[in-house]
């Protein structure tokens, strides 16, 4: 169960957080990886990481900024040089900026937007692409937030860019359904990460409005990325999966 031998998978903002905890997770059951990300040093860094703990898939680093559609457009001939298909995608980099509403400018919503949610959606078209044309389906993940379900101040940019994914897995579940391909988002909560180190007293914020006893780390990601990119998860589409310790069932 979750083999992934001889499966192609693309994770975008693979190169740290939990991009890179969905990495591992499709490495360990075997998969080719390639991983899309703008640092190149954290690349390479991230690609010997994931090849230390594969089970044999190869790993490809490629350099992509999501938000230029060109790039995207690159790093996808990029990938199909290399292993001549496509299986699935994580469309998993995103931005954040907190800031509140009365500071918030168009230039600021539309950074994020062109990162979280346009670049899934340019991934997710050529994804879908390179899948209709080999045949056999394939799998779409997206990495929304609990801030598409859970309102939370100074993040009203960053939630409605969230909601967007949510909303269009939805809506491209239908569309792509008759082509075998499944689509799914992932709500993450808060994790653990580089991103969210910066954030002063995250346990005393958090925890007490969480069922859960600790905060999530990337490798609790590793899991559910196998499964979604699996054929187990086949008859599951169309669906947003909160993955965030409960905090979004939470009523106190």
């Amino acid at each position: 169960m979750f083999s992934l031998r001889g499966h192609v998978a693309v994770v975008t903002g693979g190169s740290a957080g939990l991009g890179l905890g969905m990495a591992r997770g499709l490495a360990r059951c075997g998969a080719d990886v390639a991983l899309w990300a703008r640092n190149p040093e954290r690349l390479a860094a991230a690609a010997a990481e994931v090849s230390a703990v594969g089970a044999g898939g190869a790993v490809l680093p490629l350099a992509c900024d999501v938000s230029d559609e060109e790039a995207i457009l690159r790093a996808m001939a990029e990938t199909r040089a290399r292993f001549g298909r496509l299986d699935s995608l994580f469309a998993n980099a995103g931005i954040a900026r907190v800031r509140p509403l009365l500071e918030t400018t168009l230039e600021e919503y539309r950074r994020q937007n062109a990162v979280n949610f346009e670049g899934m959606l340019v991934c997710f078209r050529e994804a879908a692409r390179q899948m209709i044309a080999q045949g056999g389906g394939g799998k779409l993940v997206a990495t929304s937030s609990t801030a598409a379900v859970c309102g939370s101040p100074g993040l009203v940019s960053y939630s409605a860019t969230k909601g967007a994914m949510a909303a269009a897995v939805r809506a491209l579940a239908v569309e792509l359904g008759p082509h075998g391909i499944q689509v799914n988002a992932l709500l993450p909560g808060v994790f653990r990460t580089n991103m969210t180190s910066r954030v002063d007293q995250i346990e005393e914020r958090y925890l007490p409005k969480m069922p859960s006893t600790f905060l999530g780390t990337p490798r609790h990601l590793e899991g559910i990325a196998a499964f979604l990119a699996s054929r187990e998860s086949d008859y599951l589409t169309g669906t947003c999966i909160p993955i965030d310790g409960g905090i979004s069932v939470a009523a106190y």
